[in-house]
């Protein structure tokens, strides 16, 4: 037992600026900034430090973390904590023994962790600007969500126009098709498109027979975001090539070690800022098979409360060797960052324009699939846009319209 016990639990919503590139995408990244860190200070003095993403409308219980109060820290080794808590604890356990978080979780197996770059769905335009950001900061891999209102095969070409040799994409499907749908659209893919690399969440993840049967036909790694059934159960069943840990530490750490014995790869996906990223650092350099990329959002935003960032060199970043998460937390930036509100995106109409020439206007992002019950990716030659609130009378009276109509389509 350590002679350390938790003083006082702070949960502490901040809202981070995002990246300038953003400027214009207010819309499409709403909520991203959305953030609570979580501060936890033993009678000793020492503090741990915490982050995690959370949506717009998440509210924070009273007494969230409340029950750690008058604990030994180490009560809590892979525990089922929420992630800003986990994160904190493991940072404050490190600093009670003065050695960095990985030592609290495994053998070291690498040095520095693959990292991927992130946004979300983006036109073809949009996200040929996002991987000549990523290749300008040291990127090799970009994760990036397909969506039903812009075209797959454009954004890949789009990416292709502007990627250097060797980057490789990570697409991620959303588990909302059939297989049917999935088969060509992945043989496609990997026939003429060598820079998409992996294919992740291609079906709901009830279709175990349609994972299996995806997995025979592709070359393309399919990674399965969770373990619904522990782990095991999907390796029995062949479901995936890789797959990409969720859970608390202890779901994270135990089905990361057993897959690694099983020689699958893992991924991890940290949606937080520096704080969360080097936490996947320290879990990454443990598990054995953690060798793809892990997905981390520190490249999201524009400011964060830590005094430096994490480098990225050649794909990769390093394992921090400081004790606890080895960043140091600026109290200052803590207090302004929480002071700062949520940035609303403007009143918008989404436009669609489809091959045929047709166009549809919509509450939002109007998807082909509404509009034509074709499922995700089906179709081709489509483009979306938004039209933001110009101040015309043109503009209010289309608002107006979806807003009592729905999707509209022009005459």
């Amino acid at each position: 037992m350590s002679q350390h016990r938790i003083k006082s639990v702070d949960i502490i919503p901040i809202f981070p600026r995002l990246a300038a590139r953003y400027a214009d995408r207010v819309v499409d990244m709403y909520g991203i900034e959305v953030r609570l860190l979580c501060r936890i200070e033993t009678d000793s003095g020492l503090v741990g430090w915490g982050d995690q993403r959370v949506r717009p409308w998440f509210v924070v219980p009273d007494d969230m973390g409340q029950d750690l109060v008058g604990r030994d820290p180490f009560d809590y080794l892979n525990s089922n904590q929420s992630g800003g808590i986990n994160t904190a604890l493991y940072d404050l356990m490190g600093k009670c023994l003065e050695v960095p978080a990985w030592k609290l979780m495994g053998p070291r197996c690498r040095d520095w962790v693959p990292v991927a770059a992130w946004t979300r769905p983006a036109s073809p335009e949009q996200f040929a600007a996002e991987i000549q950001r990523a290749v300008a900061q040291g990127y090799g891999v970009f994760k990036i969500h397909t969506c039903s209102y812009h075209d797959v095969f454009a954004q890949t070409r789009a990416a292709e126009a502007v990627a250097p040799e060797g980057f490789r994409i990570h697409y991620d499907f959303n588990h909302n098709r059939t297989l049917g749908a999935v088969l060509p659209i992945v043989a496609e893919l990997e026939r003429n498109h060598p820079i998409v690399a992996f294919i992740e969440d291609p079906l709901v993840r009830s279709d175990i027979e349609g994972w299996r049967t995806l997995r025979q036909q592709t070359r393309l790694p399919i990674i399965m975001h969770g373990t619904p059934m522990g782990g095991m159960q999907e390796y029995k069943h062949d479901m995936a090539d890789a797959y990409m840990l969720g859970g608390s530490m202890f779901d994270m750490m135990s089905a990361g070690f057993a897959l690694g014995r099983a020689n699958l790869q893992v991924i991890l996906q940290h949606e937080s800022g520096t704080l969360g990223k080097a936490m996947a650092m320290h879990m990454g350099c443990v598990l054995p098979t953690h060798t793809s990329h892990s997905i981390n959002l520190e490249d999201q935003y524009e400011e964060d409360v830590t005094t430096e960032t994490i480098p990225i060199v050649d794909g990769s970043s390093p394992v921090p060797q400081g004790i606890g998460l080895g960043y140091d937390v600026d109290e200052s930036a803590v207090q302004r960052l929480s002071q700062q509100k949520l940035t609303e995106p403007p009143r918008h109409i989404g436009i669609l324009h489809m091959a045929s020439g047709a166009t549809w206007y919509g509450k939002g992002y109007v998807s082909p699939a509404s509009v034509t019950g074709t499922e995700e990716a089906g179709l081709r030659g489509f483009h979306s846009e938004l039209w933001e609130d110009d101040g015309t009378s043109e503009f209010e009276a289309m608002l107006a319209r979806v807003q009592k109509e729905g999707s509209v389509r022009a005459s």
